[in-house]
């Protein structure tokens, strides 16, 4: 998703505050006013700007004036602050790999190649550097995707605490698939347990002894993602009509921006979240809702009801998907939101969340 990343900006009556940049409503908020209203030119093909999705297209065609070309290819950017760079099982390098590999396969892209920009503060270990790229380097192979061009800056070590890397994506996709294409009667897959990444790392970060061996799920999904993209339905329309990767805001804020995009809504029921049980404790203890907890390594995959099985049968087959999981449908009732049908019967709406219950975790 196209992401400013901002520090402090004081103006007259406000200021930037760490929610901005959390993927709830204070984002949004911050996207639609001042940065959608100070940007003239915000479309170069089928999705743009405006669209908000997790990534934009760029028609070749309408930008070289050649009538006989009507590719679309697909740019996505992210800009990764994690803190620390190091966390259970992995790193900020395999972070920013996977991220923007998840933002094309999202979107029914092949990743053609990638770019990183870097920038460290004087005095970060060497070492340390060397094995995030090793990481980097690690993930873009599972995928087979090059890393062709970057920047490196540094700057004094007390003007940024810890390193920042921001990569962009260039992919290709026989059919963009969208996240406004979700329709009454199509399924809900989840491709895996939600909250690992972010329980994770707060617990690391903040020291706490959950007494579990949780690590984060960041992961490049494309190999996974793109066994199901070919599937049809009977009539041979495309079976997925529309996926997500649910980072920021969690799998509550990533199904609130399918169903208003949409304008569906959504039931989810709770005994059908995969989640794990040191993750439910955690989020209990901590007084955390595990749904709007951010993950790195998980799709939400919208299909036809009649491809759902198949879907999820090869869904699960990958080591990313085995805890895959039909969790709810759309309906052509509650337009735009979202509800959760509870463990004790009951129905809850499943809001978008307004700050960062954990901050700086991707």
């Amino acid at each position: 998703m196209f992401l400013f990343l901002i520090v402090r900006i004081m103006s007259k009556d406000k200021i930037i505050r760490m929610e901005h940049g959390a993927g709830g409503e204070a984002m949004q908020t911050l996207i639609r006013d001042v940065i959608l209203n100070n940007i003239t030119n915000r479309s170069a093909g089928l999705v743009g700007l405006d669209d908000l999705d997790d990534g934009a297209t760029i028609n070749i065609a309408s930008n070289i004036h050649d009538s006989k070309r009507s590719d679309e290819i697909v740019i996505t950017t992210d800009s990764h602050v994690i803190k620390p760079p190091f966390f259970p099982d992995s790193n900020i390098g395999r972070l920013a790999v996977s991220g923007t590999v998840n933002d094309l396969a999202v979107m029914g892209a092949a990743p053609l190649a990638l770019t990183c920009a870097i920038v460290v503060p004087e005095g970060f270990e060497l070492d340390s550097f060397e094995k995030i790229i090793r990481s980097m380097n690690a993930a873009a192979e599972e995928v087979g995707v090059p890393i062709i061009t970057g920047d490196t800056k540094t700057v004094d070590r007390n003007g940024l605490d810890s390193i920042i890397i921001n990569t962009t994506g260039i992919g290709i996709a026989d059919e963009v698939i969208r996240d406004c294409g979700l329709c009454p009667g199509d399924r809900i897959i989840l491709t895996g347990t939600i909250g690992d990444h972010g329980i994770s790392l707060l617990a690391h970060r903040e020291g706490f002894d959950l007494n579990t061996d949780l690590v984060s799920d960041v992961a490049p999904l494309w190999n996974m993602i793109r066994s199901v993209i070919p599937i049809r339905t009977i009539e041979g329309k495309p079976a997925i009509s529309a996926m997500k990767d649910p980072t920021r805001g969690g799998l509550a804020g990533a199904l609130n921006e399918i169903a208003q995009k949409s304008g569906t809504g959504i039931i989810i029921d709770q005994k059908d979240l995969p989640i794990k049980g040191s993750v439910s404790s955690a989020c209990e203890m901590l007084g955390i809702d595990p749904l709007e907890v951010a993950n790195e390594g998980k799709a939400i995959i919208c299909v036809k009801a009649e491809n759902a099985e198949e879907v999820l049968s090869i869904i699960r087959k990958h080591e990313y998907g085995k805890d895959a999981a039909i969790i709810g449908e759309a309906t052509d009732s509650n337009s735009g939101k979202v509800l959760m049908r509870t463990t004790i019967g009951s129905m809850r709406y499943v809001d978008t969340p307004t700050g960062d219950l954990i901050p700086r975790i991707c």
